[in-house]
């Protein structure tokens, strides 16, 4: 193993801690009821309440912001802000909720005239929207949003039908393409090893973005992860809060060193000298020291995108194309098309709830090995 330099020769672009909810807390508009950005349906004035109701209060708070992960919450929270501006900008009140108010600006997005010169909204995009929209009026009280009246339901079903497209997928990275990738890390130096470990457990666990960067090293360690790791003579056993519950990943050894998920990760954890909290950190100082704070999950897909484009994979596209590509998901998709076993083991892997949803990771598929033609005479 080389010697861990204390200088980085690489430039590299700032990396990003995870936001705490103070940061999603800033992007809500002033709305009585209203708490770290996220209204929650408890009182707020809690003053009068005995002592020991307060802090039962509190802690019902805790878990309604418990209830849902930090990414959803920053999500609800931008998409209200963004609503509400367009609200301000036509003189519209945004509470009580009025499904003509709602429809209007559902077709502003798609039209692409909520914001000066922006562009249209995907479906996806506005589904999304009108999904924060009506969770944050259900949870600021009062009347409900009804997005099954006329004025929504039949504007949203008229831009499903003129702007619906095929999804875009991200491109599988193959195991030669990981491979090229991880000879564009120097291991000289603490991001190198990080960002190896990272792939590596990220492609061969086919772990979301979120749940990878969100692992600790050791169970209960930090209020914000999302599971731990621990590390067996046969491999990795992950422990995961997915989105349909708990899960467990195991990642076995590799046949060499050298794309072992396993050997990078006990390489990053010696090497930096973590012995406790978030697994994956920022790197400090042009690499000279590992800070405290956990990694944004938005790194996972810089890193993939800034490694693939370093190893020349799809090189022959242009590099704007090529950008366009890889993210996150390329290593879940990646896995998902590369492991040549049966699919129900891709598929509690991933943590999917149907075949189906696996299927739509397993880019290069035989998709005709059932041929229902030739089954039926043909």
């Amino acid at each position: 193993m080389a010697q861990i330099s204390d200088q980085n020769p690489e430039n590299h672009p700032q990396e990003h801690a995870a936001p705490s909810d103070s940061t999603a807390a800033s992007a809500d508009v002033s709305v009585p009821g209203a708490s770290a950005g996220i209204p929650s349906p408890l009182p707020e004035e809690t003053e009068a309440l005995p002592a020991h109701l307060q802090e039962l209060t509190e802690r019902a708070r805790s878990y309604v912001e418990a209830a849902s992960s930090a990414n959803t919450r920053r999500a609800y929270a931008s998409d209200w802000k963004h609503f509400t501006a367009w609200c301000r900008r036509q003189n519209f009140a945004p509470l009580p909720p009025d499904p003509h108010v709602v429809g209007l600006y559902i077709t502003a997005c798609a039209s692409g005239t909520v914001d000066r010169g922006g562009k249209p909204a995907s479906v996806a995009t506005i589904e999304r929207r009108l999904s924060s929209l009506a969770w944050n009026y259900a949870q600021r009280g009062g009347a409900r949003l009804d997005r099954k009246d006329r004025a929504i339901a039949t504007v949203l079903a008229g831009i499903r039908n003129k702007h619906a497209a095929p999804p875009r997928q991200k491109e599988a990275l193959t195991p030669e393409d990981l491979i090229a990738m991880l000879e564009t890390l120097d291991r000289k130096n603490l991001r190198g090893l990080r960002d190896r470990a990272m792939l590596l457990i990220g492609f061969a666990g086919g772990l979301r973005r979120s749940e990878l960067t969100g692992l600790d090293l050791g169970r209960d360690q930090t209020e914000d992860g999302r599971g731990w790791i621990e590390i067996l003579d046969k491999g990795l056993l992950v422990t995961l809060r997915g989105k349909t519950g708990w899960r467990e990943v195991e990642i076995g050894r590799g046949s060499s060193d050298a794309t072992c998920p396993a050997v990078a990760l006990e390489t990053w954890i010696r090497f930096s000298r973590i012995e406790k909290g978030p697994l994956f950190r920022r790197v400090r100082r042009q690499g000279k020291d590992v800070g405290p704070d956990r990694l944004h999950d938005q790194e996972v897909a810089r890193l993939v995108k800034k490694a693939a484009l370093a190893a020349g994979v799809c090189g022959d596209l242009g590099e704007a194309d090529r950008a366009g590509k890889f993210a996150g998901h390329s290593l879940r998709a990646g896995l998902a098309s590369s492991a040549e076993v049966e699919e129900r083991y891709v598929q509690k892997q991933l943590g999917h709830a149907s075949a189906e949803m696996t299927r739509k990771y397993q880019r290069r598929r035989d998709r005709f090995r059932v041929n229902l033609t030739k089954a039926a005479g043909l």
